[in-house]
């Protein structure tokens, strides 16, 4: 195996390795960092503790924009682009990880039906947009005609060239309606890319992200770039401008991207009424009924 080879291995594990504190950041809170860092249970790296820490304190700020938004009855979208693998579903999931999925959803759509590819190009969209009080973020969103439909022909010259027409003035009506619009394009490297198709490949747990279009954009990179390169020209308006979020490191990306976010939109304290937990209504009359034994899951551990 050469040197080159051994390093990429090398960092191949330390990318596992990565994946499993993106599940413990399911499971953390912040005042329990400093715990678990004594104990042993995460590695004692400073840059882990500090993206942790930020990771947090941008959450609780999430949190309370959240209630903004509901309390003040915003209407946001936020569209998250970028290449295959880019990192665009890590940072949605930490941008939705603790909050209320009743607020704030997202939405992904599949590959057009038959029905729809002969409707107006935007229409399929139009129904996911946020009435008051809701932010929905897009996992992919109607650029996919200047992306992934333009390089793979799926899409004629005058459907591209109307798209182009048409998309500055759709958000612009957007805007006028008053919908808050955000633009993110998460960029990586050519070689950032292949490695981490790379890593889908030789990691079990994240294979199933790997599709026959994810193998067809490697061989296309230099045309989605002519494909983005025409998009942010022709797309990035006042009205609706283009953020390109530097990707290549994944925890800085969520970062700057969510402290971004949560600068686009003011936001303060929602007054809430204070919680009192009620009292249990108990009646002398009322006898448990016990549970059949073969109901319950067996205990395995």
């Amino acid at each position: 195996m050469s040197e080159t080879d051994q390093d990429q291995l090398s960092r191949i594990k330390a990318e596992i390795a990565d994946s499993f504190d993106e599940e413990l950041e399911m499971q953390l809170e912040e005042d329990r960092l400093d715990e678990l860092v004594a104990e042993g249970m995460t590695e004692p790296s400073l840059d882990r503790k500090i993206y942790f820490r930020e990771l947090f304190r941008l959450q609780h700020e999430l949190v309370r924009l959240q209630d903004w938004v509901q309390y003040q009855k915003l209407k946001v979208v936020v569209i998250f682009e970028g290449r295959d693998s880019a990192g665009k579903g890590g940072a949605i999931k930490r941008v939705t990880q603790r909050l209320n999925p009743r607020v704030c959803r997202t939405v992904a759509l599949p590959a057009p039906t038959e029905r729809e590819r002969s409707q107006w190009y935007f229409q399929r969209y139009v129904p996911h947009l946020p009435t008051g009080g809701e932010m929905v973020l897009f996992d992919r969103s109607w650029y996919n005609r200047a992306g992934v439909e333009r390089v793979m022909g799926f899409c004629t010259k005058e459907e591209l060239d109307e798209f182009f027409r048409s998309v500055p003035e759709f958000e612009r009506m957007l805007v006028r309606s008053g919908i808050i619009l955000i633009k993110y394009w998460f960029s990586i490297t050519d070689e950032e890319q292949e490695f981490r198709f790379k890593m889908r490949i030789h990691d079990p747990l994240k294979q199933w992200k790997l599709s026959p279009m994810d193998m067809e954009s490697r061989v296309h990179w230099e045309d989605y770039t002519k494909a983005k390169e025409e998009m942010l020209a022709r797309t990035h308006t006042a009205d609706a401008p283009w953020w390109v979020v530097q990707a290549v490191d994944k925890k800085k990306a969520r970062l700057n991207c969510i402290a971004h976010l949560l600068a686009q939109i003011p936001y303060g304290d929602v007054p809430k009424p204070e919680i009192e937990l009620p009292s249990r209504v108990r009646h002398d009359d009322y006898v448990r009924t016990p549970v059949p034994a073969e109901l319950y899951v067996p205990e395995i551990f």
